[in-house]
């Protein structure tokens, strides 16, 4: 086989199997320039404002990612094809941020019409919370392409419940590729957002491993039969500070979730993870940028397939 033909059968290779394209940091650097800065901008406004919407950007991102790749799925409107990720329980009642998506795509299409795709600015967009809350800045690799479609019944056991117990938390991030580490330190963005008592109540009442005086404090905030909608801070010292005081809560047994909690309680290597991060911010920033860009390069849409939609709440042959 000549060199030609074997250059000429690897371009049909990668022109049929479009999955082997790589993201890569400098995908708009021709094409839309001045994105970074739209993305960060906006995004910097918004908290001023509201940093609470810091975590639910970040979550949204989570449970995007988490559900068949990193694909803007998440963000897609209901339609007479499909009842879509919105609507089932891990979302229906905690998603939010869709209309600051919805913002930051207006004002990207403004200036680079039909070319960057919903899920990329979701990716830069979770890049900016963490940053602009107080965490580690890291580039991320670019070049995603959106879902034409979402699916209700997809959701289903691919998104880790608060009520996990720590086997299940590691066999869920196991099916996505990450590892015990990648839980660890992902679990860490619990450093910032709140959960509603519904999510905790059981954790607080029932389970052992809380220390008395937090769960006291936390039962007159959420009385045992009343208030499944108050929200409560992850971390109650630093709600809006991406730090790691979320890992100190941990071995101090006050951690809001059930699930959170898990990640110290056997004297296994996640505790000594968790004990690592506490002591150490660094490490735990470090640390932390590697797994975002580990989860954000989960089964992406690249080449051609999936597209580049003009609005991220619908696909466009619906307009």
């Amino acid at each position: 086989m000549t060199i030609v033909t074997c250059i000429f059968l690897a371009t049909l290779g990668l022109i049929f199997n479009p999955s082997s394209a790589q993201l890569s940091l400098d995908f708009y650097e021709n094409s839309c320039t001045p994105l970074p800065d739209i993305v960060h901008d906006i995004m910097r406004a918004t908290l001023n404002r509201n940093p609470r919407m810091g975590a639910s950007i970040l979550q949204l991102f989570f449970h995007d990612c988490f559900v068949n790749g990193c694909d803007a799925s998440i963000l897609l409107d209901d339609t007479d094809f499909f009842i879509g990720e919105k609507s089932t329980p891990p979302n229906k009642d905690s998603a939010r941020g869709f209309e600051l998506i919805d913002t930051i795509k207006s004002e990207v299409e403004r200036f680079c019409p039909e070319t960057v795709s919903c899920a990329d600015i979701l990716a830069l967009a979770a890049r900016e919370a963490v940053a602009l809350l107080g965490g580690p800045f890291f580039e991320i690799g670019l070049g995603r392409r959106d879902s034409l479609v979402a699916s209700f019944n997809s959701v289903a056991g691919q998104i880790p419940s608060p009520s996990f117990n720590l086997p299940q938390l590691i066999a869920s991030f196991e099916a996505k590729g990450l590892d015990y580490r990648d839980l660890v330190i992902l679990s860490g963005a619990h450093t910032i957002g709140r959960a509603r008592c519904l999510r905790f109540r059981n954790h607080i009442y029932n389970d052992t491993n809380v220390d008395p005086d937090f769960a006291d404090s936390v039962k007159v905030l959420c009385p045992i039969n009343d208030n499944d909608d108050e929200n409560l801070p992850l971390d109650f010292q630093t709600a809006d500070l991406f730090d790691n005081l979320y890992y100190v809560n941990l071995i101090n047994r006050r951690a809001l979730l059930h699930s959170d909690q898990e990640l110290y309680n056997y004297g296994t290597p996640v505790d000594r993870l968790v004990e690592l991060y506490a002591s150490d911010m660094d490490a735990f920033f470090g640390d932390f940028a590697d797994s975002m860009v580990r989860m954000s390069s989960m089964n992406p849409l690249t080449g051609f397939r999936g597209e580049i939609r003009r609005d991220c709440r619908r696909v466009n042959f619906l307009g």
